[in-house]
């Protein structure tokens, strides 16, 4: 920028607001995206433990469900069903996980 007082900047000035510049610009481009993207992860993060701990409590929902409103059908020889049951409702869940997940485009990350 021209200066309009008509004096002229030392070599010392140039350099400084040289510095100062650059200094201001990576700060622009590198930790204002990293923080955005720590704030984005963050949330990702507490999102996916909420996730799964809520259905970590609603298989031990289920579970606690056909082992008490069952009555005596899944006792004795069958108490092992509603721990089969729910293992199998857990591995359907994990499949639909991986299904949706893979049917999603890659957004922004590396190609494969």
């Amino acid at each position: 920028m021209a200066d309009t007082t008509g004096q002229e900047k030392s070599l010392a000035t140039h350099v400084t607001e040289l510095y100062e510049l650059v200094l201001a610009y990576a700060k622009q481009e590198t930790l204002d995206p990293v923080k955005s993207l720590g704030r984005f992860i963050g949330f990702g993060v507490a999102g996916s433990l909420a996730c799964g701990l809520g259905a970590v409590i609603m298989l031990l929902g289920g579970l606690r469900a056909l082992q008490t409103q069952t009555g005596t059908r899944l006792q004795g020889n069958w108490s092992w069903a509603p721990y089969g049951i729910t293992a199998f409702g857990c591995a359907v869940i994990i499949a639909l996980a991986m299904t949706i997940r893979a049917r999603k485009p890659n957004r922004g990350g590396p190609s494969k």
